[in-house]
C-alpha cells in the first residue's frame, strides 16, 4: 500500500513537472515568436528559380531533389526551400540537405531540429555547439543534435543546423536573438541550413559525414545568398531609374 502510494505521488509530481515544462517552454516561445516575427527589410520573397540554382554536384557530393510532402512545406511558413539527398563514395554516405528562406525571420527559426524532431516523436538524446569550417581562416558556428526513436528497432537521426541572417552565421536561437534580435526587422534575408543523417552508424561517424557535407557546402551557400542580394539590388537599381 505504501509502495502504491509513493508511486502515485511520483506519477502526480512528474505531470505537474511535465506541465510546468510545457507552459515555459510555451512562454518562452511566444516571447521568441515575438521579437522575431518582423518582417524582413525586403518584403518581396527571394525567387524559388534562384535557390534552385544552388548547385547538384559538390567536391564528390552528387545531390538529387526530394519532394517535401505538401503539408509539411506549408507547415514551415518559409518561402523558399530546397530538399536534397546528397550521396558520396557510390552512395555509400548520403546525407539530406534542407536549405529554406522567408520574409518573416520568426518561421525561418521556428522550425529548427529540437522543436520539430521532437513535436515528430523522436527524443533529443544530445545537443551540442559545433563549428562549420569554410577555410582555414574561418569557422561559423553551428548546433549538432542527435535523436532516437523506440521502435522493434531504434532509430537515430543526426542533424547539424545554423542559420544566416545578413551574411552573419548563428548557431542556436538563443545566440541569434542576442546578437540580431533588435535588428531583424531590418535586415534583407534570413536562412536556416538543416544537413542530417539517419542510419545506424556511431554518433561519431555520423556527426563526420554532415560535417564533411557542412564544410564543402558551405561556401556555396554563402556564394548564394550573395549572388541573390546582388541581383536584388541590380533589380531596385533599375525600378529607380525607371522611376525617375
Amino acid at each position: 500500500m505504501m509502495r502504491d502510494h509513493t508511486n502515485r505521488r511520483a506519477v502526480v509530481f512528474a505531470a505537474l513537472a511535465a506541465g510546468l515544462l510545457v507552459l515555459v517552454f510555451g512562454l518562452t516561445y511566444r516571447v521568441l515568436a515575438f521579437q522575431l516575427g518582423a518582417p524582413v527589410r525586403s518584403l518581396t520573397p527571394i525567387d524559388s528559380s534562384a535557390l534552385a540554382k544552388f548547385p547538384l554536384e559538390i567536391g564528390d557530393w552528387t545531390g538529387q531533389d526530394i519532394p517535401l510532402d505538401e503539408a509539411i512545406a506549408r507547415k514551415t511558413g518559409t518561402d523558399v526551400y530546397i530538399n536534397r539527398r546528397y550521396s558520396r563514395h557510390n552512395g555509400r554516405e548520403s546525407v539530406c540537405l534542407y536549405l529554406a528562406s522567408g520574409v518573416m525571420a520568426r518561421t525561418v527559426v521556428g522550425h529548427r531540429p529540437e522543436i520539430c524532431y521532437v513535436a515528430a516523436g523522436w527524443m533529443l538524446d544530445k545537443q551540442r555547439s559545433g563549428e562549420v569550417s569554410l577555410s582555414e581562416e574561418t569557422k561559423v558556428p553551428c548546433s549538432i543534435f542527435e535523436f532516437s526513436r523506440s521502435g522493434l528497432n531504434t532509430t537515430k537521426t543526426t542533424v547539424l543546423n545554423y542559420f544566416i541572417v545578413d551574411g552573419q552565421f548563428y548557431g542556436d536561437v538563443a545566440t541569434l536573438q542576442s546578437k540580431a534580435g533588435r535588428r531583424l526587422g531590418m535586415v534583407d534575408y534570413a536562412a536556416q541550413v538543416q544537413i542530417s543523417l539517419a542510419e545506424r552508424l556511431s554518433a561519431d561517424l555520423a556527426t563526420r559525414i554532415i560535417s564533411d557535407f557542412a564544410t564543402d557546402s558551405g561556401p556555396l551557400v554563402v556564394r548564394l545568398f550573395e549572388d541573390i542580394e546582388e541581383q536584388r539590388r541590380s533589380t531596385e537599381s533599375r525600378k529607380d531609374h525607371q522611376e525617375k
